[in-house]
């Protein structure tokens, strides 16, 4: 199934798309006592939108829709660095850690497919990351790594954007550079796990302007997803809902000599097999 959250004629709703790929089924009258995708996760009620999938009812067309970020109201949005075959090279401190590098973002940050990123007045180094999204079906403490499919919901597309020269406004953090509202993006759908094929056949791919600037594998990921949601759940309980920007590969526009930084007018494409296809465009807000 793929899920996701969108606009109509002014009213936020959720639905899911139909199986021909061309409409969307509203599903708020049938969960009349569920606000959001969010809502229906923290309700544990994924399994029961399975039977509207393949509805016959009228649906809208996608056309008609603005999408929203997919995930609405995430309880915590968490996020991994470097966690790519070859990212570590891209910093002065090469250092291989055992542990994950983790930071956190906030809703309001993340924007939906098709709505445009925003570069703020304050600086011109908007960048991009494109990342594979994990969105948690079942919560959890100190999950076993063989047990940590079960407590995923499915995956969606993330681009986790960036300002750069806030990364670094203070010695130790990067929540200044990662925050900025509506500077990333979130979605096209949720695509539940039987529609994705093994993980480690995922192939990640973004592109700028319709040229490749950064494609990897999860096979090259330095800390897996199985592996991160164990890692996570140690000192943190894990919930339905939250969702993890699983890193990004190399490519990024800061490394370029001299970088590239996306400006009004450019198109960021995300994209995964089995997972979508995530685009954004850029405006000075």
């Amino acid at each position: 199934m793929r899920l996701l959250s969108f606009s109509h004629e002014g009213r936020d709703s959720f639905g899911v798309l139909s199986e021909d790929g061309n409409g969307i089924i509203d599903l708020s009258q049938s969960f009349s006592d569920v606000k959001d995708i969010s809502d229906l996760l923290h309700q544990e009620r994924l399994n029961e939108v399975e039977k509207f999938a393949s509805s016959k009812v009228d649906h809208l067309d996608l056309s008609e829709v603005r999408f929203l970020r997919t995930i609405p109201k995430p309880g915590k949005i968490i996020c991994i660095g470097v966690n790519y075959g070859g990212r570590n090279n891209e910093y002065a401190d090469k250092n291989e850690s055992q542990n994950p590098s983790v930071f956190v973002r906030f809703p309001a940050s993340l924007t939906g497919h098709l709505q445009p990123l925003i570069r703020p007045p304050e600086s011109n180094q908007l960048d991009y990351e494109g990342e594979i999204v994990v969105v948690m079906g079942k919560g959890g403490r100190r999950i076993s790594r063989e047990s940590a499919r079960q407590h995923i919901a499915g995956l969606t597309l993330g681009n986790e954007g960036t300002i750069r020269d806030w990364v670094r406004h203070a010695k130790f953090n990067v929540t200044q550079g990662k925050n900025w509202e509506n500077s990333g993006s979130m979605g096209p759908y949720l695509v539940t796990l039987d529609e994705i094929p093994d993980f480690d056949e995922l192939i990640l791919t973004t592109r700028v302007n319709g040229k490749i600037r950064q494609s990897d594998t999860h096979a090259n990921m330095a800390y897996p997803i199985d592996f991160l949601i164990s890692y996570l759940s140690t000192f943190i309980t894990l919930e339905p809902g939250d969702v993890i920007y699983t890193g990004t590969p190399t490519g990024a526009g800061a490394r370029f000599d001299p970088p590239i930084w996306l400006k009004p007018g450019d198109t960021i494409e995300v994209e995964a097999n089995g997972i979508g296809l995530l685009i954004n465009s850029v405006e000075d807000e």
